[in-house]
């Protein structure tokens, strides 16, 4: 005889059953994967995919693709979006059969150079097509990179919004004010793989982990499904008595989220809450009511749960979206053509604009020499008669200068400035 308490277990289970899949483009997003797959990365698929094969060989994952292969020989994009883009096309097929059967993606990338900002457009759409959720994570570059990786990364970003739901920015110059001084530039790349990383379990912890406050996967797609948003991402770690009012200080200073002015704009916050067997109900409340107060108008949503590891700390990880202002049209095979030449004006801005259709406009004449010179002649003499002739002259009266009446003239070659040039030179109106 079947117990009453099975059913209930059984909903629960498939309840809580949910694909994810973590797909790391480029040098930045394959080295994001690579330190997941170190940590936990609570059951999560993680795969890598490159157009540069040497680079692809240093992520310890089974699941890489080195993209375009057959246009780029995987020795890499060159830092040429466009390339990027061709080669992600070039293995669509691949991308599918990746994306099929996940109920969430990631995706995490650095924009700025060739297969992260090309590439993260095209797996998203088809990642879409797969009917996930797609959920991008993307760094942007360092100002020292140089004006060029800074154009290339805006517009990536812009074209990966237009495809993805939602888009959790780290820029990277944003970045200084969690670093000393002395931080060598490879630990502040690092870092910087380390947000993307902690960005995908952030929200990932909302979902999978069953604890005080669950969040279904239904909740997360009601605030960011179709809604190309764009998101901040920070988290925040305390000790001791004043947990929560640590957490909410560090929060509201952190530069990822603009000094807490992120908040005060977004429409959608996600927060997820982990701490030891010693977290209380009451810490939770005060910190979701000050977090409340920074947001009132945003819809938001909390998981919390217990996790032994953190015992005497608690640990924040918070996302806040906030929905593009305009409706994004998504990227299709028609506009790659408008894209390349976009991106073109941008890398040059000196190089002719592409000409556009229009009416034939012929040239002008060819005038023998002494023909011009019949005209350059003609050109002073006769043409004030003739329009003497033609024009009636207007009565006009003149005015007087008022308080300037005995003011000096301004004289300048022997002409009187102050007399009106049609005047001064008899030109007849009409």
């Amino acid at each position: 005889m079947t117990t009453p308490t099975e059913p209930a277990v059984m909903t629960t289970e498939v309840k809580r059953t949910i694909s994810a899949k973590v797909i790391g483009l480029g040098g930045a997003g394959g080295n994001a994967v690579h330190l997941m797959a170190q940590s936990d990365c609570l059951g999560m698929g993680l795969f890598a995919l490159n157009t540069d094969a040497q680079a692809l060989d240093k992520v310890a994952l089974e699941n890489k693709l080195i993209l375009g292969s057959n246009l780029n020989h995987g020795l890499g994009a060159g830092g040429d979006p466009e390339r990027g883009r061709a080669a992600a096309q070039e293995d669509m097929d691949h991308l599918r059969a990746i994306c099929k059967g996940a109920d969430i993606i990631f995706i995490l990338a650095g924009l700025g150079g060739g297969t992260g900002t090309g590439a993260a457009p095209v797996l998203a759409q088809a990642a879409k097509e797969s009917g996930a959720l797609v959920l991008a994570v993307v760094t942007l570059p360092f100002e020292f990179e140089g004006g060029r990786r800074q154009r290339q990364a805006q517009l990536g970003f812009q074209q990966l919004k237009a495809a993805a739901d939602a888009v959790i920015c780290l820029p990277n110059e944003k970045m200084f004010k969690l670093l000393d001084e002395k931080t060598g530039m490879g630990e502040a790349f690092k870092i910087s793989n380390d947000l993307l990383a902690e960005g995908v379990r952030g929200v990932w912890r909302l979902l999978a982990q069953t604890g005080l406050i669950n969040v279904d996967f239904a909740d997360l797609c009601s605030v960011t499904r179709g809604r190309h948003a764009e998101s901040s991402f920070a988290s925040a770690e305390a000790t001791g008595e004043k947990r929560p009012e640590q957490i909410i200080e560090k929060l509201l200073s952190h530069p990822l989220l603009d000094g807490g002015q992120m908040l005060n704009t977004s429409d959608a916050v996600l927060v997820s809450v982990i701490g030891g067997s010693d977290l209380t109900m009451n810490e939770v409340n005060k910190l979701m009511e000050q977090i409340n107060r920074q947001c009132e108008n945003a819809h938001l949503i909390l998981g919390a749960a217990i996790d032994e590891g953190y015992a005497g700390r608690l640990s924040v990880t918070l996302i806040a979206t906030r929905k593009h202002s305009e409706a994004i049209k998504p990227i299709g095979p028609e506009d790659v053509a408008a894209e390349a030449q976009d991106t073109k004006q941008f890398l040059d801005p000196k190089a002719p604009p592409a000409r556009t259709t229009g009416r034939y406009v012929a040239p002008p004449p060819a005038l023998s020499n002494e023909k011009k010179a019949e005209m350059l002649n003609n050109q002073g003499k006769g043409s004030r008669k003739k329009s003497s002739r033609l024009q009636p002259e207007l009565a006009l009266e003149i005015v007087s200068k008022g308080r300037f009446e005995k003011s000096e003239p301004t004289v300048r070659h022997g002409e009187d400035l102050d007399i009106p040039t049609y005047i001064r030179r008899c030109v007849a109106l009409n």
